[in-house]
């Protein structure tokens, strides 16, 4: 075998560097166990003692935790299940912000079917969990 061409290095360069950036900012595996989403699930939704976790498992199929923080540093635990929207199964997305002392929780996005939700909509959601 004879010694590299400039082609040769010109190639395996970039595929180098696309190799590291794959490492460090490819897809991740969810984090579906950690203290930020026991903190979420064990939250009483407002004007209850009702937790989270009680009144999506009670309420929506296939419930599924994730923890993820967002490129600003803000800790997001959100629940993706299949559950009942206007009497019909949906796919629902909604997000908690959690603050770093986890002595609050807000609420965040909602999807329904992948479409943004408005608050209103989202706080009417969760409202008729407590209700259930």
């Amino acid at each position: 075998m004879g010694k590299l061409s400039k082609r040769t290095i010109l190639w395996i360069i970039p595929i180098g560097i696309l190799g590291v950036f794959w490492y460090f900012y490819g897809p991740q595996k969810d984090i579906t166990d950690n203290e930020y989403i026991t903190y979420v699930k064990s939250y009483s939704i407002e004007n209850s003692n009702q937790t989270f976790d009680t009144a999506f498992s009670s309420t929506c199929k296939n419930p599924y935790w994730v923890y993820f923080e967002t490129q600003k540093g803000q800790d997001v635990v959100e629940f993706e299940g299949d559950c009942p929207v206007n009497n019909k199964d949906s796919k629902v997305n909604v997000q908690f912000l959690v603050d770093r002392d986890m002595t609050n929780v807000q609420y965040g996005a909602m999807l329904v079917d992948s479409k943004m939700q408005e608050e209103a909509d989202r706080d009417k959601f969760l409202l008729a969990l407590v209700n259930n």
